[in-house]
């Protein structure tokens, strides 16, 4: 009897070894993706989408664990995968629009946001997003518009007043960007690139001191590009 049992237990192995779904392994793959172990999770999400080839969700995470690794161009077509399966899927657009960006496609980014906006109204990241792509392409007032309403559904999302305070300093708007340069410091102090915005409007206001020493501040917190503003301002 024991033996028959044995016998059983053994048999039994490779099939309880086996018995994981497209469900378990994306939800590992979440899980190594949090943990900063992005090819970990690709390899996760590959074998979810060959058991579910239809799992929209495990495309759009392995565009994100690819862009991660700085594969903008396969990321984007993950994300291209996963909108085709789930065309309501308004992470995915807003996913794709960053990618976008990141490749200097701001047109196309503003599109993917402009179609994240119209599947969730309430998506501050996408209103930021699309305000940021704005002002990459001059559209000043545009970015403060966009800003206006990812602080209106967000009052702490720090890096809506940075982009706001930057497209008020490119109209010239000294005091409104310094106002918001000041709350995006407040909100998230170890925003480096506020520092560097606020650095240069106090330049602009003639405050060429202590601005320097706030973009001296952002260069030392990781915001490598104000090097170049300390070397034309601050010499």
């Amino acid at each position: 009897m024991k033996k028959s049992i044995l016998l059983l237990f053994i048999l039994l192995i490779p099939v309880l070894a086996c018995s994981q779904t497209s469900e378990d392994f994306f939800e590992k793959g979440i899980a190594k993706s949090n943990l900063g172990d992005y090819k970990g999770a690709i390899q996760d999400y590959n074998k979810a989408i060959e058991l579910d080839p239809n799992l929209a969700e495990a495309y759009n995470n392995r565009g994100n664990a690819k862009f991660k690794l700085g594969d903008k161009m396969e990321a984007i077509e993950d994300y291209n995968k996963s909108i085709e399966l789930d065309p309501n899927d308004a992470e995915a657009y807003l996913n794709r629009g960053v990618a976008k960006d990141d490749l200097e496609d701001h047109k196309g980014a503003i599109q993917d946001y402009n179609k994240a906006i119209e599947l969730n109204p309430k998506n501050a990241l996408a209103y930021l997003n699309r305000g940021v792509a704005k002002g990459k392409l001059g559209n000043y007032r545009g970015a403060i518009q966009d800003s206006n309403k990812a602080i209106e559904l967000d009052p702490n999302l720090a890096l809506a007043y940075l982009n706001r305070g930057i497209a008020k300093l490119s109209l010239g708007d000294y005091k409104g960007a310094m106002q918001d340069s000041n709350k995006a410091i407040e909100l998230k102090p170890n925003l480096a690139e506020a520092y560097g915005a606020r650095g240069m409007v106090k330049i602009s206001l003639g405050q060429k001191d202590s601005g320097c020493l706030d973009l001296s501040k952002a260069g030392e917190m990781g915001a490598i590009k104000t090097y170049d503003a300390i070397k034309i301002f601050c010499q």
